[in-house]
């Protein structure tokens, strides 16, 4: 590519841009969720009962490489994709593909979690063949809308989680023993550094807002609240592995989905009946959208690489493919989660946690331009 020659993006911003304001609702709001399925069983289980730190410490690890990805998007009027697309040309197609793979291997886990709560939440008997197939529907329907259907979910989930989530703790808070915390901080720094390393995939927080990061024409202040609403969704977790801990205790390995019956214990229920699942059906909507962006994601950037607006083939395909491997993979959950969390989490140190720090090379190159044209 001349260094002069006009470049054409692929970006279409029309279709595809966000508002801040959406991106701090869906870290806030939408990005906790998929953490409330298996992430406190696993938490309790590596970290041996001292859950908190190890969940703390992996906040404030996305949280710098967010700040790093906001401070690249807010040194220029262009989005950080266009910018990107500039440097590389041609071979931003191949970054494009990259993110498209990661974002398929990343949708697994939360895929097989999802089908499986469902499974156990919501049917007091053995499942149909086809019942979790009307998820991939919407999915689907979802995927043909850009990343503006990303930023409308986030819009809606203010309203989804919020009540019901407080309400949820509230029940729960009142059958809690805070004293099951304590001493805080007493395991050994080995078993805090388990947790982390193995609930790898369930953190990958900066990767799943880069997409909207990058599309992002960045304004004042709008890294403060990006920031912040990540922070709101961080305290929210936070507060509820602390009950979620106080009310199990030692069998909270055990202790899977928890947020669908960590209110069942609430005393007014067995008078006026399980009225806590309208809670939870509220949540699990949320969930959705929650486990339906990684494809979403997936969608984007295969039309991207092909340059085109029409999403609906490759939407097909993604969702299709997403599909069967849910149906015949289910029964190998185990031998995947453990795959997973034990042996491919470096692939989400680096994909999720190392490469987005990469767009930091296209601070340096603007400033190296402009310096240039300074001297001239």
């Amino acid at each position: 590519m001349q260094p002069n020659a006009p470049f054409k993006s692929r970006i279409d911003l029309k279709n595809d841009g966000v508002y801040a304001r959406q991106i701090a609702f869906f870290a806030a709001f939408v990005l906790p969720m998929y953490k409330l399925l298996e992430v406190p069983s696993l938490l309790a289980r590596f970290s041996k009962g001292d859950l908190l730190l190890p969940a703390f410490l992996q906040f404030l690890l996305q949280t710098g490489v967010i700040v790093a990805l906001l401070f690249v998007a807010s040194r220029s009027e262009k989005t950080l994709f266009e910018r990107m697309e500039e440097t590389l040309g041609k071979w931003s197609i191949a970054v494009y593909i990259l993110c498209a793979v990661y974002f398929l291997f990343a949708a697994a886990l939360p895929l097989l979690d999802l089908e499986k709560f469902i499974y156990a939440a919501f049917y007091d008997t053995s499942p149909t063949f086809f019942s979790f197939a009307a998820f991939f529907l919407f999915c689907g329907y979802a995927c043909t809308r850009g990343l503006k259907s990303v930023g409308r979910s986030a819009d809606l989930s203010l309203f989804l989680f919020l009540l019901p989530f407080l309400i949820l703790l509230v029940m729960a808070f009142t059958e809690t023993d805070v004293t099951n915390l304590l001493p805080l901080f007493e395991q050994k720094p080995r078993a805090t550094l388990s947790a982390i390393t193995y609930t790898a995939p369930h953190f990958s927080d900066a990767a799943l807002l880069l997409p909207l990061i990058g599309n992002l024409r960045f304004q004042k202040n709008d890294g403060k609240k990006i920031v912040a609403g990540y922070w709101a969704g961080a305290v929210c977790v936070l507060v509820f592995l602390g009950v979620f801990f106080g009310l199990y205790s030692t069998i909270a390995p055990r202790e899977h989905y928890a947020f669908a019956k960590i209110a069942q214990y609430f005393p007014v229920l067995s008078v006026i009946g399980r009225i806590d699942l309208l809670l939870v059906y509220l949540l699990s909507v949320v969930l959705f959208f929650s486990v339906s962006a990684p494809l979403q994601y997936a969608v984007h950037f295969l039309s991207q690489t092909a340059h085109t607006k029409r999403k609906t083939l490759f939407a097909t395909a993604v969702v299709f493919a997403a599909f069967l491997f849910a149906l015949f993979c289910n029964k190998h959950y185990n031998f995947l989660y453990s795959l997973f969390c034990e042996r491919l989490y470096p692939l989400f140190w680096i994909f999720a946690t190392l490469a987005p720090l990469a767009f930091l090379l296209l601070n340096v190159r603007g400033k190296r331009k402009r310096k240039e044209a300074d001297r001239a």
